[in-house]
């Protein structure tokens, strides 16, 4: 008889594939998810299908360049904080991916960066032209209720070679050059979009010097370039350095670096300390180290505290200026350029904003039990359907819709008890963009590094 025929052998099995990693839900995780959130509710244009914030509509479909960010409570389209926050932002994203990725917020991190930068290319209008403003301050500050019913007269301010913005253009270079490189793995035609108009924007904001809010009078009513424009010129440089690895850049950067002196803060007009960090990371050179080591040292532990241990720089956006603070010496500290380490001080201002305060209050809006209730803030204010006026402003009762992720201005001095929830109080309850930006950054620090 036929032998029996051997029997197959078993096929190896398949390996298992890898599970898809959990996403962290701890407290920093959430405050991301949180703050991507506020930056959707603050979309100007025509929002896409995949838009979670459902109570904001399209709105401002008529502006000359339509998309970007509302600033804040309000519908003004300034270009430069506007810049600096996708700057700030975009750090995180390019230093601390790990962070966002573990929270499972990559890709709404992504959107939220290309809102921005979408905007900024549209804005770039010729070389050496880029719109750096839309809508008037005092016209649109004068209406309280939707941006979707908004009809106010909406002008358009740029600069140009005849009316240069060396600090409003080299500072959209910078943001543009890092979502060059948040983009560059997972969208390589795009990102080479971006640097090609960071690379021009830097070479306009290079040949033609000016101070922006010089040539945009209305800009400087709001967001005055107090510290001119070399901090931008370096800071841009920096970047592009960072996104090209052309020496030239850096070289330009460092001769700027011995001009930019010993700022106290890190904020949408003051980029100085951010140079200082970033040329003592990328080079090693001693110079910088002391420079960036003095910078987080004073701050974080020489600078006025409130009782429960907030550093006090300014009264305005007093959170805003500790998250950036904590985020660049975090940054500093984890890259081993800090003699001292203020890691512990740093880390701390973001705990507080989540309420890690005696009053167990937090500072980002539908985060924790206790959050404001009431932040300066149009859109939020207003109810789904109905009359949204003045009235509604200086009613008592609390938003209609919560503006999750904001963060409001925080404590107006080194007192926590100087806090205020009230629409009424736009020092210490009005929310930026910018506002986010540096603590979005600090908290995905904490996700990838714990």
């Amino acid at each position: 008889p036929e032998p029996e025929p051997e029997p197959e052998p078993e096929p190896e099995p398949e390996p298992e594939p890898e599970p898809e990693p959990e996403c962290d839900n701890g407290k920093y995780a959430k405050a991301i998810h949180l703050s991507l959130l506020f930056y959707e509710a603050q979309r100007s244009g025509k929002l896409p299908a995949n838009q979670r914030v459902k109570w904001r509509k399209d709105s401002a479909l008529d502006d000359e360049i339509p998309g970007g960010y509302y600033d804040a409570g309000d519908y003004v389209k300034f270009g430069f904080p506007m810049a600096a926050t996708i700057t700030m932002a975009g750090w995180g994203g390019v230093d601390y991916k790990k962070g966002f990725v573990k929270a499972c917020e990559w890709e709404n991190y992504k959107s939220m960066i290309k809102w921005a930068t979408d905007y900024f290319i549209a804005a770039h209008t010729g070389p050496n032209e880029f719109v750096g403003q839309i809508g008037k301050g005092d016209i649109d500050h004068a209406y309280w209720g939707r941006p979707e019913d908004m009809r106010m007269h909406r002008p358009v301010y740029r600069i140009t070679a005849q009316r240069p913005g060396s600090d409003l253009a080299a500072e959209t270079a910078a943001a543009l050059a890092a979502a060059s490189l948040i983009f560059k793995k997972d969208n390589p035609s795009y990102a080479a979009k971006c640097l090609k108009h960071a690379k021009e924007l830097y070479n306009f904001a290079d040949k033609y010097r000016g101070v922006y809010s010089n040539s945009i009078p209305d800009a400087a009513i709001y967001y005055k370039s107090w510290s001119g424009y070399n901090d931008e010129l370096a800071w841009g440089a920096v970047w592009l350095y960072r996104a090209t690895q052309n020496k030239m850049y850096l070289n330009k950067a460092e001769q700027l670096s011995n001009s930019l002196g010993s700022p106290e803060e890190l904020s949408w007009d003051n980029k100085g300390s951010g140079v200082q960090v970033l040329l003592a990371a990328i080079t090693g050179k001693q110079v910088y180290k002391n420079r960036a080591n003095q910078f987080c040292t004073r701050v974080l532990t020489q600078k006025p505290k409130t009782q429960d241990g907030l550093v006090f720089i300014q009264q305005w956006g007093s959170l805003r200026h500790a998250s950036n603070v904590a985020f660049a010496c975090l940054f500093a500290h984890d890259k081993g350029i800090l003699a001292n380490d203020v890691s512990a001080q740093a880390k701390r201002q973001i705990d507080y904003i989540l309420g890690d305060n005696s009053k167990r209050f937090s500072f980002l809006i539908g985060y924790g039990n206790k959050y404001p209730l009431k932040p300066h803030h149009g859109s939020s204010s207003c109810p789904l359907k109905g009359t949204c006026d003045w009235n509604t402003y200086n009613s008592q009762a609390p938003n209609p819709q919560i503006l999750k992720g904001a963060l409001v201005g925080g404590p107006k001095s080194a007192d926590d008890n100087s806090y205020v929830d009230s629409r009424q109080d736009y020092v210490t309850n009005e929310v930026t963009t910018d506002y986010n930006a540096g603590f979005q950054s600090a908290a995905a620090f904490l996700v990838a590094t714990q």
